[in-house]
């Protein structure tokens, strides 16, 4: 009787385990290696956050709870604790300045949504023309804020076109004061900012509404929908998703808004134009208070916080 053996013949070819004839010793040790080139790759990425985002909150959390002025900007900051924030909510103009803000920033927000929706919406069609007015768009949008707001600022003049147009059209008897009455400055300083929001805003939808599959528009045809029904039950709800991430950039853009109420109004009649940003410019690199427009820039940082996770918690809800 011959003997039985379990290693395989003389010249036999060898029968390769799954994974290439790794062990899974090795195995765990190529991935290890796997993970630590990723790690790698992430590494830039990180060190860029840590130096340009995470330094500067610290930087500026720091700064908000010290006395920071310009005899002691290089040296050491005394802390304060939460005095700077205790003066600014002391100030009786700071309840005006955040109504102002969350006015500006719902205005921005609901025009610039509504604005891009419908620009998208009528350049949907591909062709020469849409693309042209797309273009358009994209050009006023790409333009410098300071540009941009000092041509509008020149619209709205008392000799600007605008007034021009409503005296010769009768509509008005007198220039409308559109950036010195206490209450049209802050509405038309809100809309020009609409205006900038709405390309990229109507960038986005478009590429959203171009990406809707065909054949929904064709069965609302086919169950005889109107173009408004199309709109209502099958364009709205398919960029929902896009909708909810533009809310959030929008409204964050409007609470970082600057540069149109520096060139236009520089925060006035008053301070009728005066928002969380503005305010900190003004008590930073006018007065010199440091520590105060630290602490008024932290203010707006955790409003913008607050929104954020509000739209976190609604998308894990979403995905569940």
């Amino acid at each position: 009787m011959s003997n039985l053996t379990t290693a395989p013949p003389a010249g036999a070819p060898s029968v390769r385990r799954r994974g290439g004839g790794r062990t899974p010793a090795s195995r765990r040790r190529i991935t290890g290696a796997g993970g630590n080139r990723h790690l790698f790759f992430i590494l830039p990425a990180a060190l860029f956050l840590l130096v340009f985002a995470v330094y500067p909150v610290v930087q500026l959390v720091r700064m908000s709870l010290s006395d920071v002025r310009v005899d002691n900007l290089g040296a050491d900051w005394q802390f304060v604790g939460l005095e700077n924030v205790i003066r600014n909510f002391g100030d009786g103009a700071f309840g005006g300045v955040i109504i102002n803000t969350v006015v500006f920033v719902a205005i921005v927000t609901v025009l610039g949504l509504v604005g891009g929706l419908a620009a998208a919406i009528l350049l949907a069609p591909t062709g020469k023309w849409p693309g042209l007015i797309l273009a358009l768009l994209v050009f006023v949008w790409a333009l410098p804020p300071v540009v941009n707001g000092s041509v509008w600022k020149f619209l709205l003049g008392t000799q600007g076109l605008f007034n021009t147009l409503l005296t010769d059209l009768g509509l008005a008897s007198t220039a409308v004061p559109f950036l010195f009455d206490d209450r049209l400055a802050l509405v038309s300083v809100a809309l020009v900012n609409s205006w900038v929001v709405i390309p990229f805003n109507a960038l986005v939808y478009r590429a959203a509404i171009i990406g809707i599959p065909g054949e929904l528009f064709e069965a609302s045809r086919v169950d005889g929908a109107s173009r408004w029904q199309e709109i209502r039950h099958v364009i709205i709800p398919s960029v929902r998703s896009t909708t909810m991430i533009l809310t959030v950039l929008t409204v964050v853009y409007g609470f970082r808004s600057f540069d149109f109420i520096y060139v236009m109004t520089f925060g006035g009649p008053g301070t009728a134009t005066t928002t969380l940003p503005f305010l900190g410019y003004v008590q930073a690199f006018v007065r010199f208070d440091f520590g105060l427009g630290a602490s008024t820039a932290l203010i707006a940082v955790l409003m913008v916080l607050v929104l954020a996770v509000i739209y976190a918690r609604n998308v894990r809800q979403e995905e569940k």
